[in-house]
This record gives structure tokens, sequence and C-alpha cells, in this order.
């Protein structure tokens, strides 16, 4: 029989239960065994205490759960998806995190305290943890997802504040900007501000930013009217209405006592600005700002001065036309004519009539100006004017005769030397007869110490005259033909003449003038004919020297 060391043998533990195994042929040592047999049936006591601790501590986020029942992999996931989650989430900003990433983070959370939960129902703790002490830490450090909600909260709230606070700057920045330009430049700037003022007060009426907002109106206001604050009335006007419209789309509330402040401001810098271009030196003349003061605020102090101030410029103005310059106060006048026929009729009822008789002057005065400074041509249309104008006009007789002066002078420039009369003289009138020996109308004009017109009409039997000399025999002279005639009586002096061809003349026949005195004591008479000298045309038509036609026809 073989013999068999005895120290080869292994004995049974006591305890275990488990039958000495014997060394295999191969000489492999075979796997210690479990430390405990192998669970089975309804759970032992313990074990529901260990899932709520692994399950609690899984909740937290710090992957615990899976640290107490050893599960390294799955608690790394837990690591990662936070890490991943306070990457996105700090530093806070106003849009906050995606609500995506934090309902993913949330369902990952439960997943991992239900799968820690699960294993640990299963699995025993380490010796060091206790299962109570553990549900006790992972009730704790359930707090640390809720506090730091509320703490992200709150720094996301103040990115919000920050963030508004900004745009309260950015509208800061606008106003002080626009300030320095004029506000048709700085218009666009004003109202961007004032839309982000307006947006922080209505949309945002808890932050920090819109409690400020009030404030930052009023220096809103105050820039936007600089100009009003400096006396520059006329570049205030279109600010200070853009003040006044801001009730419109600006809560009154948010305004206060802003909101009817530009009025009176407003109707000063109108008047202000509107008279001081009554006196005509730019090229606006006041009616756009008076116009706009008596519409808006008919009843302000200031609407009360439109009418004297302007009737006052309009005094003025007449007075000037005795000046040097008449007819550049003629145009003042009638531009505040202009400016006054653009007022509200019912606000100022008699500044119309006052106007209007201001050009009426001053028309009649430029047109003597003209004469007087040898200016013929203008002077005759300009009291042509006045006279067709103003029909009723007690200067219009006048008015005519200077400008019959006037065209004669054009001819005749000695006859421009002094006004033609106003009234009529008297003493002893001499006769003139003039007859018409051309076969054309012929109307004759005539200055001295009267002045006057008259038309002949052509002579029907006559025809023009070859030569002077057959002219001046035979004009006026035919038996049997009725010349057409003009009789004038006129006082003693020196006369002058101008003869217009009309219908019937050729236009080579051109008008003619001439001079003579009538002396008292004589009757005259006088004969206009047209001499043709040649038949060619090579000679235009003449009238004779009419001085060699104006005779005495008889003496006392």
């Amino acid at each position: 029989m073989e013999s068999r060391d005895q120290s080869d043998t292994p004995e049974p533990r006591p305890g275990t239960g488990w039958e000495t195994v014997p060394e295999h042929s191969s000489g492999a040592v075979p796997p210690p065994p479990p430390t405990r047999p192998p669970t089975a049936g309804p759970p032992q006591p313990g074990d529901a205490l260990r899932a709520v601790a692994a399950g609690l501590l899984g909740l937290s986020g710090l992957g615990l759960g899976h640290v107490l029942v050893r599960r390294w992999g799955r608690a790394a996931v837990s690591w990662a998806a936070t890490a991943v989650l306070l990457l996105v989430a700090l530093p806070a900003d106003p849009d906050g995190v995606p609500a995506v990433l934090v309902a993913g983070y949330l369902l990952l959370l439960v997943l991992a305290g239900a799968d820690a939960a699960r294993i640990a129902r299963r699995t025993e703790f380490r010796p060091w943890s206790r299962p109570a002490l553990a549900a006790v830490l992972g009730l704790l450090l359930l707090g640390i997802p809720v506090a730091g909600t509320a703490a992200y909260g709150s720094a996301r709230d103040e990115a919000v504040e920050q963030e508004l606070l900004g745009r309260l700057e950015e509208g800061d920045d606008l106003v002080a900007k626009a300030a320095k330009s004029p506000f048709p430049l700085s218009a666009p700037d004003f109202r961007h501000a004032l839309s982000l003022y307006r947006e922080l007060a209505e949309d945002h009426a808890g932050s920090r930013a819109a409690a400020r907002v009030p404030g930052r109106l009023k220096d809103y206001y105050a820039a936007v009217a600089s100009p009003y604050r400096a006396k520059k009335h006329c570049e205030a006007v279109d600010p200070l209405s853009h003040l006044r419209t801001l009730p419109g789309s600006v809560d009154r509330k948010l305004l206060g006592d802003l909101a009817g402040w530009p009025d009176a401001p407003l109707a000063e810098s109108l008047y202000a600005c509107g008279v001081s271009r009554l006196d005509g030196a730019g090229t606006e003349s006041g009616a756009k700002e008076l116009g706009t003061l008596l519409r808006t605020f008919p009843e302000s102090s200031q609407a009360g001065q439109v009418g004297p101030a302007v009737s006052g410029r309009i005094r003025q103005q007449v007075a000037g036309l005795k000046g040097a310059e008449p007819c550049a106060v003629t145009e003042d006048l009638r531009r505040t004519s202009t400016l006054v026929a653009e007022l509200p009729e019912t606000s100022v009822p008699s500044l119309g009539r006052q106007a209007r008789a201001g050009v009426q002057d001053g028309v009649y005065a430029c047109g003597v100006d003209e004469f007087e400074d040898k200016k013929f041509a203008d002077a005759r249309q300009t009291l042509t004017d006045f006279a067709d104008t103003y029909e009723d006009d007690r200067r219009g007789r006048h008015a005519r005769d200077i400008a019959i002066a006037a065209e004669i002078a054009e001819d005749r420039p000695s006859a421009g030397k002094r006004l033609p009369g106003s009234g009529t003289p008297g003493g002893v009138r001499m006769e003139l007869v003039i007859s018409n020996g051309a076969p054309n109308e012929v109307e004759v004009l005539y200055t001295g110490p009267v002045t006057g017109t008259v038309k002949l009409k052509p002579c029907g039997g006559c025809e023009r005259f070859g030569s002077e000399a057959a002219g001046s025999s035979g004009a006026c002279g035919a038996s049997g033909t009725s010349y057409p005639k003009a009789r004038l009586r006129l006082p003693a002096g020196e006369y002058h003449f101008l003869y217009k061809h009309g219908t019937g003349a050729t236009a080579a026949v051109d008008s003619y003038s001439s001079g003579s005195r009538v002396q008292p004591g004589y009757t005259y008479t006088s004969c206009t004919y047209v001499v043709e000298r040649d038949r060619y045309g090579l000679d235009l038509p003449t009238v004779p020297d009419l001085s060699d036609l104006l005779k005495p026809a008889s003496a006392p």
C-alpha cells in the first residue's frame, strides 16, 4: 500500500460545511471560497436601509451612492455629468442654463439614485460604513443641489441686473453724445436712448435699472432742451416739440411733471423765434413759428403778443418807405404780408388789412423812387401795375402820369428831369390841335406842366410821303381831306412828346419823341405824317422833326 504525508491532506474548516477539495492532477489551486454564502429569497434585515442610503447619496450628484457599493464606473458618470453642468452654468449669465440640459441632468440623477439603491439591496457596504449614517449623510447632501440651485438663481438675477444696468448706461452715453450736436443730427440717438429707458421701465419694472429711469428722464429732458436754456429759441423749437409728443409714447405716470413741462418753453421759443425773423434777415419769415404758436397755444400770453409785434413791424416798414431804398422796404412789406396771410385770421383779424395797405404804399413809393433814379422802364412797369391793381387808390391818376412821363423819358431822357405834378395847374391855357396825316393810328403821349395821352385814328386818304420836303409842305394840307384831330388845352411851359404809331403802321415805323415850349397867347397846331425815303426799304420810314410841326397858329 502506498503511503502519503499527512501534511498534504487538508482538513476541513470548522463551521463552514465545506469538504476538503483534492488537489488537481495538474497541480492548479482552485479560487478561494466566497466570504458568505449566496443569498436567495426575500431581502434580509438592513437591505432597505442600505438602498435608501445609496439612493439618497446618488441623488446628490456626487456619485456617492455608487461609491458605497463600489461601482466606480457608474460613479464616474455622475461626476462627469455634474462637471459638464457646472462648466455650462458658470459663471451665471442672464440666459441661464438650457432647459434641455437641466432636464437631462435631473433625469440622470434619478437614474443614478435608483441604480445605486438597487445594487445596495444585494451588496454589503464596507465595514466602516453604516447604512443609517449613510442615509443621514444622503439627506444632508441633498441640500447641495437645492442650495446650488438657489445660489445659481441669485447669481443669474444679478447677471440680469447687470445687463439691464448696462442698457441704462448705454442710454446715458447716447444722451451725452447727442447733447453735443444739433437736434436734427442727434435726434436718432435721442430716440434710441428714450426707447432703452422706456423698455427698462415698462418691461423690467422691478429692476434696479428701472428704478433709476425717472432720474434719467429728467437728464434726458434737460439735454434735449439745452438750446432753450441757451436762449437759442429757433434751435429750441424742434427739440421742444419732440419733448411735447412724448406723453403719447411714454407712460404719463413715468414722466410725472415732465409730461406738461415743454408747453411753456415751446410757446416762448415759438414767439421769440418768429418775431426775430420779422426783420427779413434770413430766408424764413417767421410765419411757421407764429402760426404754430397761435394754433397750438391760442390762450398763452405769447399768442396775445403776436398781433402787436407784427403790427409794429409793419408800421416800422411803412416808415422806412421814406428812406433811400423804398423798393427794398416794399419787398419786406410783401414778405410780411405773406406772413400775415399764413396766420389764423381769427387770431389777428386786423393785420391783413394793415399789411395789404403797407404793400400798396410801398409799390407806389418804389415806382416814384425808380423814376427819380432814372430807371424809367422799371418805373413805368411798377406804376402801371399800381394803377391797374389799386383802381380805387386816389394816387392812381398820378401814378399813370408818372408812367407816361417815364415812357417818354425812355426815348427822351430830358422828360424825366422831374416828376409830373400831382395837381392841376391854374392860369391861362393854350390850345394845341394835333392832326394825323399818317395812314395809321397814332398815340400821342405828352408831359410838362400837365401830362396825358391822346389817340388819333388813321387818316383814310393819306399816304406816306417820298421825302421830308414833300411831307413838310403837303402834310395835313390836302383840300377835301378830313384829318383826324385832337385838341389839347395846355398851360404854358416846356413839353415833351412821344408819337407812337399803332394799327396800320409797319414794323419799320418807329416811335418818335420831341419837345417844344408852349407860350401864352398862342394857339398851336401839329401834324404827324410818315416819310418813306426808299421804296425798296433801304432807308427806314421816319416821322419828321416834330419841332417843326408844333407851330403857333395865331397870336393875340
